[in-house]
């Protein structure tokens, strides 16, 4: 038994007041960029324990950092970047936007950006993608027929949040799987019949709340179907359990023949689309890589034991154990306001507890998940809430009682984690 587990923690507890401190202090909770917080809390992480020399410690942290599926989540993050950034470039996301406004009733309008916003979010796997995309249509939508503007705007985040979870190339469910060690398309079924029944209640709530106000839209939009394409080959591809390297990789060559063929730009210009959507993930994947020093270090001092064991005590079963990650999960979220570094701060700790309790690895990459979109798309400091807030003029206080999604999420999940039969 190692002595002074306690203190092992200690790099975590620097970068959450660090990190939260500041916000708090500032009012800003990405006044601290969670890079500087990071790198300051592995530097104390490599300050600990003096029975180790600190070449001893690079030892540690170089072996926690060049974990295979480590180093798989980050070439993931490039090329799923890299995808992201050419097929917008090529007009995917303008079509799809324009493709679903088109042939949705406008009486249905708000349903349909909801629905709008779960197909982009799912095919781009991104929640801000789909944020910065469909709010200034959810400002014209709410303009032309007088539906409130916290309504459309809150349909908008509730389907960012929906792909932002599930997508098979969204950062949170690339680090979920990565952690767990499981396959994308086992987590994307177990996640889907979970999030399923809060997607359809939140159709008809949104249909309910709209279903008085009936308004005709003047304006026209228009298409090319074609651009929406590399996005379809990317989702049924990784659906049917294609490697998601190759996956990537066909949906980024079909993006740049669609763009070039259709004036999007041209071939070399086309790199510079790769390499910014490579950039948008950048900060991401270097975090990965600190944080998987950090917890090496953790667990080398005894930190992640400590924790296992406060939750085995507290822990009855599987069901508890579920119970015990998906808390972990979500707390973890509401503290680096930032769902994909906390499911990579919680994740090689759910991994122990999953496997210490028989909980298979799907299902905790899928509370995981889950659970750090919650509190994601519910948070006011979150970067989803403050950006859709400001691209329409709101706080994201007026947004809050209109996210009907991520609620119902949470409890579809709770009820699942509840009533679902437990393999023995």
């Amino acid at each position: 038994m190692k002595k002074n587990r306690g203190l092992a923690l200690l790099p975590f507890i620097v970068f959450i007041v660090l990190f939260a401190g500041v916000g708090i202090i500032s009012g800003d909770f990405y006044g601290m960029p969670a890079l500087v917080a990071f790198l300051t809390a592995l530097f104390v992480g490599m300050l600990q324990n003096r029975a180790l020399s600190f070449n001893e410690k690079l030892v540690i942290i170089s072996k926690g950092a060049g974990d295979v599926n480590i180093i798989t989540m980050v070439l993931i993050f490039l090329v799923a970047g890299a995808f992201s950034g050419v097929v917008s470039a090529a007009g995917g996301v303008d079509s799809t936007v324009f493709f679903g406004l088109s042939i949705i009733p406008s009486k249905f309008m708000v349903v349909g950006l909801f629905l709008i916003g779960c197909f982009i979010s799912i095919s781009m796997g991104t929640s801000m993608g789909t944020i910065s995309a469909l709010a200034p249509i959810a400002t014209g939508i709410s303009g032309q027929t007088g539906f409130p503007m916290t309504i459309c705007i809150g349909a908008v985040v509730c389907g960012a949040m929906f792909g932002d979870n599930l997508s098979m190339i969204s950062d949170t469910t690339i680090a979920a799987v990565r952690t767990q060690g499981c396959e994308m398309k086992d987590k994307f079924k177990q996640n889907f019949f979970i999030v399923l029944p809060a997607a359809i209640l939140t159709v008809i709530i949104f249909y309910v709340r709209t279903m008085g106000l009936t308004y005709k839209i003047s304006e026209t939009y228009d298409y090319n179907f074609v651009q929406i394409i590399p996005y379809l080959v990317v989702l049924i591809g990784a659906l049917i359990g294609l490697n998601v390297f190759l996956v990537l990789i066909a949906g980024i060559i079909l993006s740049v023949i669609v763009g070039v063929s259709y004036g999007s730009f041209t071939l070399i210009e086309s790199f510079s689309a790769i390499g910014e959507g490579m950039k948008g993930l950048f900060e991401i994947s270097i975090i990965s890589i600190i944080v998987a020093c950090i917890v090496s270090l953790i667990k080398e001092n005894g930190g992640i034991d400590l924790i296992i064991d406060m939750i085995k005590k507290r822990t009855r079963g599987k069901r508890g154990a579920e119970f015990g990650i998906a808390l972990l999960s979500i707390l973890i979220d509401i503290c680096t306001a930032n769902n994909t570094v906390a499911i990579v701060m919680a994740g090689p700790i759910a991994k122990q507890i999953g496997d210490e309790f028989g909980v298979e690895s799907k299902r905790v990459a899928s509370i995981l998940d889950i659970f750090a979109s919650v509190g994601q798309g519910l948070i006011p400091y979150g970067a989803q809430l403050l950006t859709a807030a400001a691209l329409v003029g709101l706080t994201p206080l007026d947004i809050i009682p209109n996210l009907y999604y991520p609620i119902l999420m949470g409890i579809s999940a709770v009820l699942f984690m509840i009533f679902r039969p437990q393999k023995q």
